[in-house]
């Protein structure tokens, strides 16, 4: 039952990835500001590029989060790699989290009067305080697992 529910959630991840992926690849063609140009001229627009470029964070944590269930499955949770991956969602969260914010701050600053940017600076905001969350949970997990593998290890040492 154990086995399952880590492929299942890895499965999970795979798809998240997959749909995050496929949005990168589908949202430029369809955002208001394309109408009028071509494919190159689409996907080399600045925005989008910092958007691709925002993006790697996202990518790696979930990678992070694949091995770390990979390390659940292989019963090495209470290990320093398991530590270092949520080390590594951390500083991803962290770093998503101010690029979408540096995006919203953008968009606030230097949109067109005759454009609302409301709606993109709700997004930025609401992905922003996620990222904080995920950043913020998995400083609490490395924390409690740094002290049990600590602990592990002085149990070892004393036997």
């Amino acid at each position: 039952m154990k086995r399952i529910s880590i492929v299942f959630l890895q499965a999970v991840i795979v798809l998240i990835s997959l749909v995050a992926l496929a949005f990168l690849i589908w949202f430029p063609l369809t955002e208001g500001r394309a109408t009028n140009l071509d494919l190159f001229s689409i996907y080399s627009d600045k925005f989008i590029l910092y958007g691709y470029a925002a993006s790697i964070p996202f990518f790696v944590a979930l990678y992070k989060a694949f091995r770390l269930l990979g390390y659940i499955g292989q019963n090495k949770v209470f290990s320093e790699n398991s530590v270092k991956a949520l080390k590594s969602i951390k500083y991803c969260a962290i770093v998503l989290s101010i690029l979408i914010a540096a995006a919203g701050l953008y968009i606030k600053v230097f949109h067109s009067k005759d454009d609302d940017p409301a709606g993109f600076l709700a997004m930025c905001i609401m992905t922003t305080f996620v990222s904080v969350v995920v950043a913020t949970a998995a400083a609490i997990f490395e924390k409690i697992l740094q002290n049990a593998v600590d602990m592990k290890s002085e149990n070892d040492l004393t036997i």
